[in-house]
């Protein structure tokens, strides 16, 4: 039997990806809300436990693990079972790409503390944050879109017809564009696939409003 604490904010797209891989993998896990509005991740307590004062934290019994696709490579490695990635060791390396392009080229340029970097200290106004979040949108998900035409593996999701990381990560992006007010008509088949991932529990379930810490 598990015992996971996820230490989470509804808003964030990383700790959301984690929610949906737990689900996903039918792992029980305690939620922990840390309110980045407030500052809790700033805490003298909670920088125990995560260093930058970020989220999300997973903890494992005694075990602390940060960084969102450490935690999705952990937990797919320490339990196996309802796997998130295929067998193929070429097809592995083709759905991490795909997660990567929102893990590392897409969420670290708009998430929170960005924005309030650009707002704040760069005295951008609000529809200049805008025009930024809405460019790395176009770049990341033109470039997503093309990539899943050339699928190795098409079907219902990014790869087949089972989630796997790439909708993991991808699907709250999605979440965060549309909460931004981009465009996403130009991404048919990420709309698709979207509709496809949010009609099943582990991913409606791990939606932000369905939080306890939702406001």
């Amino acid at each position: 039997m598990a015992n996971l604490k996820l230490y989470t904010y509804f808003r964030s797209s990383s700790a959301y990806r984690i929610r949906i891989a737990l689900n996903l993998k039918h792992l029980a896990y305690q939620s922990c809300p840390v309110n980045l509005l407030q500052g809790e991740q700033k805490s003298d307590e909670y920088r125990k436990l995560h260093q930058q004062g970020l989220v999300p934290t997973l903890a494992d019994g005694d075990l602390i693990i940060n960084q969102s696709f450490a935690i999705l490579e952990y937990l797919e490695e320490s339990y196996p079972e309802h796997p998130l990635l295929p067998e193929s060791v070429t097809d592995r390396a083709w759905v991490r790409s795909l997660a990567q392009v929102i893990v590392t080229d897409t969420q670290p340029h708009n998430n929170l503390r960005v924005l309030k970097f650009l707002t704040g200290e760069l005295g951008i106004d609000e529809q200049q944050k805008l025009a930024w979040y809405a460019y790395w949108i176009r770049e990341s998900f033109s470039a997503f879109e093309s990539r899943l035409a050339n699928s190795p593996v098409p079907g219902r999701f990014c790869y087949g017809d089972s989630p796997t990381l790439a909708d993991v990560c991808l699907i709250p992006q999605i979440y965060n564009a549309q909460r931004f007010d981009c465009d996403l008509a130009p991404y048919p088949e990420i709309n698709r696939i979207n509709e496809e991932c949010l009609s099943l529990p582990a991913f409606h379930d791990a939606a932000p409003e369905n939080q306890p810490d939702a406001v």
